[in-house]
């Protein structure tokens, strides 16, 4: 990838008597660029992220859970317009909405994740539902919808989900007569949203939302609600959210993969996450990032774009939230 290639690197933590809360998210990987971005939209996003990121950050500081905290801060990204969740969700090719989300919780590894669903208010919402009843972990389309009415999760119009913005993306993607990643638009930049935590207690989650790819067909589905793929968590590892063309994560199960090489290979998050965004997707030809946490607070958020929307803390650290490559530092983790 050449001088594509970014990371931002967490120092590592040495080894204490509890572990340290973090909390990162992401707003979606591509071509992020400076010139491209007005000062008042990079406010916007920049106000969005810290706006999110300070929410899940009050329920970590008041001893909640990982698990609420990723998915309160999923919830607020799905609610912002500027991001391919929920509310911003893209055009499919027939002008609809179709969005899938994930959430899982590193204890004890219970999963719910929702796929192909219409006029669910928050996508993440229904995935944590799915997750709490149990007997199954991914649901998709009209079932998922039946399952959501029962539970009372809030629908809303296809008003609601309507943005000029969009439309004028789903416009150009038709004219190109192609599927096209919305970061690719030029003047586009919105993307998939996700977000991992470390608690207190040492528990770890991560949950991932997205409104697909513009001008998707034939009820296509992406690696966010696919367990493994697109987001996974583990106590024993990490907790993982990607971001990306997610047919190249699902090949590359690039999720399940840096939780495999922490735990197969001794390695860090930071290593395992740098390796498998800037050496094993590449192989795929995937462009695209992701956000990890391990169990003892150490965060990582490699990307192999020219940005990714991110933010994160830590215990007695300042907040931090970046958009664009040259924010990060691009120097290799070392093994600890």
């Amino acid at each position: 990838m050449g001088q594509s290639i970014s990371s931002v690197i967490i120092p590592s933590i040495m080894m204490t008597a509890s572990p340290l809360q973090a909390l990162a998210l992401h707003g979606g990987s591509g071509t992020l660029l400076r010139q491209d971005m007005s000062p008042e939209l990079e406010y916007a996003y920049r106000e969005a992220l810290g706006s999110a990121l300070s929410l899940g950050w009050g329920i970590l500081a008041a001893n909640g859970s990982a698990l609420e905290a990723v998915q309160a801060v999923v919830e607020a990204l799905e609610d912002c317009p500027l991001f391919n969740a929920g509310r911003g969700s893209v055009f499919t090719a027939e002008g609809k909405h179709e969005m899938d989300a994930a959430i899982m919780n590193g204890a004890d590894r219970r999963a719910g994740a929702v796929a192909g669903i219409r006029l669910v208010r928050n996508p993440i919402q229904l995935a944590r539902r799915v997750l709490e009843r149990g007997e199954f972990v991914l649901l998709s389309g009209t079932g998922a919808e039946a399952f959501a009415r029962e539970e009372g999760i809030a629908f809303a119009p296809e008003s609601y989900f309507f943005t000029e913005l969009r439309h004028r993306q789903w416009l150009e993607a038709r004219a190109l007569e192609r599927v096209v990643m919305d970061h690719d638009l030029p003047g586009k930049k919105f993307g998939t949203v996700g977000a991992v935590a470390c608690d207190a207690r040492g528990h770890i989650a991560a949950a991932t939302s997205t409104g697909g790819l513009t001008g998707k067909r034939f009820g296509r589905i992406g690696d966010s609600p696919l367990i493994g793929s697109g987001t996974y968590a583990n106590d024993a590892t990490c907790a993982v959210s990607c971001t990306g063309y997610g047919e190249e994560f699902i090949r590359g199960q690039a999720a399940y993969d840096v939780a495999a090489r922490m735990e197969y290979l001794g390695e860090s998050v930071a290593t395992a996450s740098r390796v498998v965004v800037h050496e094993r997707l590449p192989r795929l030809n995937a462009r695209g990032g992701l956000i990890a946490v391990d169990c003892r607070g150490n965060v990582s958020l490699p990307f192999n774009t020219e940005g990714m929307y991110r933010a994160w803390q830590r215990t007695g650290e300042v907040a931090k939230v970046q958009i664009y490559r040259d924010e990060c530092t691009t120097e290799s983790a070392l093994p600890h």
